[in-house]
């Protein structure tokens, strides 16, 4: 059948000598991977290719077969144009780093429209905007909400978060638990909207740090999570 869908590039990878394997979010159908075929061979088809950058977004016409691993992509054109993030190399690394994030968490083949929505909505925010040093960590923050293990905010009283339960402790449990500076910023970044976000000051070494809890709470409510490989890349750009 052919559907027409908005899709997000996630990954792509070689295949053989001339074709690229691309692994896309996409709105109707979830995570979908398609063959393309020949476009490393010519110039045509080099041109091709370059719709399919990391994060980038389009707007497909798919030929979909039900219980096929790879899908034809028949029409193509790009749905949203970005005017920085692959020509600014620290919006680049905030792009490889987070589409690897994506291509880890992001399983189902199954339409989720809202999920959909954050994701285009917040990647066109990043693009417009030139305050972003601290996009990628409420960027993963408030991805939680749309994996089904959001901080429970009901218990922010408290002065723990285990990131095991998920929610605000009175005491701390060894190993699971998180208090200093890490609350404080998780509190302050659970009030806060993209657009507020220039107000949030953190240290290069504090972003790094909350970074690193960030993905050991996705690693802990995720069993098929892995860390990013561009992780030491990325800490080193913004460091």
């Amino acid at each position: 059948m052919l559907i027409s869908t908005k899709a997000i590039v996630l990954s792509k990878i070689k295949y053989r000598d001339s074709d690229l394997i691309i692994r896309c979010y996409t709105e109707k159908r979830g995570v979908v991977s398609v063959l393309l075929r020949n476009v490393l061979q010519s110039k045509r088809g080099h041109a091709k290719a370059a719709y399919f950058q990391l994060l980038s977004q389009l707007e497909v016409v798919m030929i979909y077969k039900e219980n096929r691993a790879l899908q034809t992509i028949k029409e193509m054109k790009t749905g949203y144009l970005y005017e920085t993030i692959h020509t600014n190399i620290f919006k680049s690394a905030i792009a490889m780093f987070i589409a690897e994030v994506l291509s880890g968490v992001l399983q189902e083949e199954e339409e989720n429209k809202i999920l959909f929505s954050y994701l285009e909505t917040t990647l066109q925010w990043l693009d417009s905007h030139s305050e972003y040093t601290n996009f990628h960590v409420l960027f993963l923050l408030k991805l939680t909400k749309y994996l089904g293990f959001y901080p429970d905010i009901s218990t922010m009283g408290h002065p723990f978060f285990n990131l095991q339960e998920g929610k605000f402790v009175a005491r701390e449990v060894h190993n699971h638990t998180i208090s200093g500076e890490n609350i404080v910023l998780l509190k302050q970044l659970l009030g806060t909207t993209f657009d507020d976000l220039n107000t949030v000051k953190i240290k290069s070494k504090q972003r790094q740090s909350f970074l690193d809890l960030m993905l050991r709470y996705f690693g802990m409510h995720l069993g098929h999570f892995k860390y990013p490989r561009s992780l030491p890349i990325f800490n080193q750009v913004f460091n």
